[in-house]
């Protein structure tokens, strides 16, 4: 009762007021029935504008930290994320694939709208990144279509790393289901996870017009870190007394 509260009562008016979403191909989300929404991941915001385009609830997975914060403080934000649609998962150990993909297999076997971003974390600068394979194997083992939908001016509203953003109308478009039951049976094998989680991407590229990157988002945004770094002060990558730079071939071998 809370997700619809907040929909429809408490934050979606206000959104749909303020920002005007659109949206395109919103009739390739079934009316009833399990699927699987498959989106790029551009700000924190996306959870908030994607499913506000649907009838239907759509439920993601969400930091355990949101779930067990102590005090009051910690009380209302499990509530809000609880009743906002989200599930937790702990994604400290090895075990939080697991955790994911039985907490999305219990929603979608309740025939529920499963939402899931690939590429496992934000974009720190707009480009779509390589996706997880966790999609593909769910979708295998669940035998539920995937949607493609790509998420648009999200990043303006609210940009990562930024508390506030300008004003733009975001838009959200859903692709055509996508039905993999050719590869039934298959979910161990990695290249088949492989090939589907890349047809799934390339349709959402298709859909959002970001700029694809063969490389996982999270080993990016460490790589950018590390340029930050070194930029806002060189002299940390010369050894000490020698003048001699850590980076480089020699380094790597070490």
């Amino acid at each position: 009762m809370f997700y619809w509260f907040l929909k429809w009562i408490a934050i979606g008016p206000l959104l749909r007021v303020v920002f005007r979403p659109r949206v395109s191909g919103s009739e390739n989300i079934p009316d009833e029935g399990p699927a699987i929404l498959a989106s790029n991941h551009l700000s924190y915001a996306d959870w908030l504008f994607m499913p506000l385009t649907l009838a239907r609830r759509v439920t993601f997975v969400a930091k355990a930290e949101y779930f067990n914060s102590p005090g009051i403080k910690g009380w209302f934000q499990k509530r809000f994320f609880s009743g906002a649609g989200q599930v937790p998962i702990d994604r400290s150990g090895a075990s939080a694939a697991e955790g994911a993909m039985t907490a999305a297999k219990r929603v979608l076997d309740e025939g529920e709208l499963f939402g899931i971003y690939p590429e496992g974390t934000r974009s720190h600068d707009g480009r779509l990144y390589r996706g997880k394979t966790g999609v593909a194997r769910l979708a295998l083992e669940t035998g539920v279509p995937v949607v493609p939908v790509a998420v648009v001016g999200t990043d303006v509203v609210a940009p990562p790393g930024k508390r506030f953003g300008s004003f733009t109308r975001p838009m959200v478009r859903f692709g055509k289901p996508l039905d993999f039951s050719r590869y039934e049976g298959l979910e161990n094998d990695r290249y088949i996870l492989r090939s589907i989680t890349d047809e799934i991407m390339y349709e959402i590229m298709r859909l959002s017009g970001q700029e694809y990157v063969d490389q996982y988002a999270s080993v990016a945004k460490e790589e950018q870190k590390k340029a930050d770094q070194k930029k806002a002060d060189p002299k940390s990558e010369k050894v000490a007394g020698t003048g001699e730079s850590t980076s480089g071939p020699d380094a790597k071998a070490s």
